[in-house]
């Protein structure tokens, strides 16, 4: 992580992702299917973002028609991310997912650059490789869940994008926070309805409302918490954190998850030992991060 940031902030980063890591375990009680379970997160989250804006803080929701198009655009790579995210937990389990999606530094490794137009810096490919290779050493133990992996890697490409765009919105467009969650959630919800449309017609409409036990509480909880209170403020620590960093220390999302699932669900019981095995790569990755750049500035 970066070294110049309070150490009050990174403690934040952290909580944030401990709260994140929830998330999969919301997706797995949910009984919805992936893209059900995506438009009520979205819609919700839509609803909550703009009441903040409008009734709690009292400012306008209203912005230019090419900075709303740009809000609306992250909102539906937002959208996508989701849907392979849920899908992941659909089509193999908790830990798989957030076992993909820890690839996410490997990918901002590459994303960060292009779209901020720098030279890729070799320690953070490199780091990115060690997660990368701890995935492969998942995917070896864990071939029945491959499909699912596969999903939650995708999940992770997206999830390298959209905090670097956000990144330049909030440092050049500086938009307030809840505004911009309202404004994405609009848009991830929009393409998620489209999803719906193409796919499912009508009838995936209709599906919508078929909710069970507790899937209210859990879609508020998903709705409210998990998207509006952690994404507005995962903007806001995205003005003092560069994307590497926030995604770097995202990949501990897994191994707070993994623990849940174990926990909550008995999930360890069917990993192999070779899961855990891949896991620790990754766990080290983000141990190596912040004690190599501290020791390359000291030396510098």
């Amino acid at each position: 992580m970066s070294s110049e940031a309070p150490r009050r902030v990174h403690v934040q980063l952290h909580l944030l992702v401990a709260l994140l890591a929830t998330t999969a375990i919301l997706g797995h009680l949910i009984s919805l299917s992936a893209i059900h379970l995506v438009v009520w997160r979205t819609f919700l989250a839509s609803l909550g973002a703009a009441f903040c804006v409008a009734v709690v803080s009292r400012k306008s929701l209203r912005l230019p028609v090419r900075q709303a198009a740009s809000l609306l655009g992250i909102g539906a790579i937002v959208g996508l991310h989701w849907l392979c995210f849920f899908g992941a937990i659909k089509l193999a389990n908790i830990s798989i997912c957030l076992a993909g999606l820890a690839t996410i530094s490997f990918f901002t490794a590459f994303t960060e650059p292009l779209l901020e137009k720098r030279p890729v810096r070799p320690l953070e490919v490199a780091l990115g490789l060690l997660v990368l290779l701890g995935i492969v050493v998942i995917a070896g133990f864990e071939r029945g869940h491959l499909a699912g992996l596969g999903v939650a890697l995708l999940s992770a490409l997206l999830a390298a994008i959209f905090p670097v765009l956000n990144r330049w919105q909030v440092n050049e467009a500086r938009h307030d926070p809840m505004l911009m969650v309202a404004w994405e959630m609009t848009g991830a919800c929009l393409i998620c309805l489209l999803g719906l449309a193409v796919f499912e017609g009508p009838a995936g409409f209709g599906k919508l409302l078929h909710l069970q036990g507790l899937d209210w509480v859990w879609l508020l909880l998903l709705g409210w918490v998990c998207t509006v209170f952690a994404h507005g403020f995962h903007i806001h620590l995205l003005r003092q954190l560069s994307a590497y960093t926030v995604n770097l220390a995202l990949n501990f999302e897994p191994i707070y998850g993994i623990f849940l699932a174990a926990v909550l669900f008995g999930e360890h019981r069917q990993l192999h030992p070779g899961f855990f095995v891949g896991t620790a790569a990754i766990l080290l990755a983000n141990i190596l991060h912040p004690v190599i750049l501290r020791r390359v500035k000291s030396k510098g």
